[in-house]
């Protein structure tokens, strides 16, 4: 029987292509009626991009997005904190992508309709609940006005709903709301001329307010790209209820974010003009969940948001479901036992991710520059009358190694396979 799979988001689709590439059939329930390609920037690290790559979808990232070449952190006052080189640049075997969430989704899709046929994704299934016994696992459905629609069986359930998740909802029932953590995101992206190596990343700010600024795909003109923004600020306290539920598609008026943009100063361009040139704005609070004791019972497990949603810290969130997508696929392809391969699947995710939610409270790598806004909130003029560069050399590396992006570990096997189907 196949695997159902609930959600079309990137987690579900990369791991509908990861079980076909290993022979394993697969549907996907998506609720929404059509799969539109909302959000605004993602990146993709090299331990990311690698399992992509073995799905043939290199070239196609590579059209889509943009190659990161440098990430720098600053402080809001424009002084220089760190640069570190990016994907290729730092001697990665995979480069580091950064593209539009829907652009990405939008590839992730087609490849599933062109490798598991038009009738792989069903849109406008709404998961209502589910059935479990000892040869399998049923699926209820249910279109947008509530009308029941065919049940689905398969050997196991994949719950990949993102982090308002019905599946985690059911096995967790008393958990309530995700958690805010105070801040509030606003996001947007228009084209501008390239700045820095055309492939920069600038983070600058600190707890209070940070400011996100890169690539994202080509411009229509040359010397331009599509280039995402964010501001994130505190607008509450942490645990309180969130203001809005989170989703990718909530506008915003630009407008309304005049303070916390004039507290940032960029040497390298002029973010106050990138920002008012946007036509859209999007905004949600930053919210995560708890960390779970498991995310396995019996034939149905969780992945992705719907497992571990996280800050968007440290460009973890998309990643850590790419690869929870290669860890479930391989251990159902080793394994006779569905249930067995679930729980092999969770032993071997759930500690790391639910690390990486922990230290994305903290801010991630970017505690980096949190931390020297806390020591020097005015600005400096030395980076090293602040903080040692061993101390933000290990805070950098330590989460890297944590969450499976060192160099070593994504390097360590060779070139990418092109033998897919």
């Amino acid at each position: 029987m196949p695997v159902i799979i609930v959600g079309a988001g990137i987690g579900g689709l990369v791991t509908a292509l990861r079980l076909h590439h290993k022979g394993i059939g697969c549907e996907i329930y998506e609720q929404s009626e059509q799969i539109g390609e909302l959000g605004v920037g993602i990146n993709a690290l090299p331990n990311a991009v690698k399992e992509l790559a073995e799905l043939g979808l290199l070239e196609r990232l590579e059209t889509a997005g943009i190659a990161t070449r440098e990430l720098v952190y600053t402080h809001r006052r424009g002084q220089e904190i760190m640069r570190r080189a990016c994907g290729r640049d730092a001697g990665f075997a995979y480069p580091q992508i950064s593209l539009h969430r829907g652009r990405l989704q939008g590839v992730l899709l087609r490849a599933v309709l062109e490798r598991l046929g038009p009738g792989a994704v069903r849109t406008g299934h709404r998961l209502t609940g589910f059935d479990e016994d000892a040869a399998g696992v049923r699926a209820h459905f249910a279109d947008r006005d509530g009308g029941a629609l065919p049940s689905a069986r398969g050997d196991v359930l994949v719950g990949a709903d993102g982090i308002h998740s019905t599946v985690r909802s059911v096995l967790f029932p008393g958990e309530g709301p995700p958690r805010w953590n105070g801040i509030m995101m606003a996001r947007g992206a228009t084209e501008w001329p390239e700045f820095g190596t055309g492939g920069t990343m600038v983070i600058a700010g600190g707890t209070e307010a940070k400011l996100v600024v890169y690539p994202i795909a080509p411009g229509r003109r040359p010397g331009t790209r599509l280039t995402n923004w964010a501001i994130c600020r505190r607008t509450g306290r942490p645990g309180d209820p969130p203001p809005q539920r989170q989703d990718w598609s909530r506008r915003a008026d630009p407008a309304g974010l005049t303070e916390p943009v004039a507290r940032f100063r960029l040497p390298i361009l002029d973010h106050a003009a990138l920002i008012g040139a946007s036509a859209e704005c999007f905004e949600f609070p930053m919210c995560d969940r708890d960390p779970l004791p498991y995310w396995t019972r019996g034939r149905v497990t969780l992945l992705g948001d719907a497992a571990h949603p996280m800050y968007p810290m440290g460009s973890n969130g998309a990643g850590q479901a790419i690869l929870d997508a290669t860890s479930l696929s391989d251990h159902l392809a080793s394994r006779t036992d569905p249930a067995g391969a679930l729980l092999a699947y969770q032993n071997e995710r759930l500690p790391v991710t639910g690390e990486v939610v922990l230290r994305n409270r903290d801010g991630g790598p970017e505690n980096v520059i949190d931390e020297v806004e806390r020591r020097a909130p005015d600005g400096f003029t030395r980076i090293e009358d602040v903080i040692d560069r061993a101390e933000m050399e290990a805070i950098v590396n330590g989460y890297a190694r944590l969450s499976g992006a060192a160099k070593d570990q994504v390097n360590r096997v060779g070139a990418p396979t092109t033998e897919y189907r």
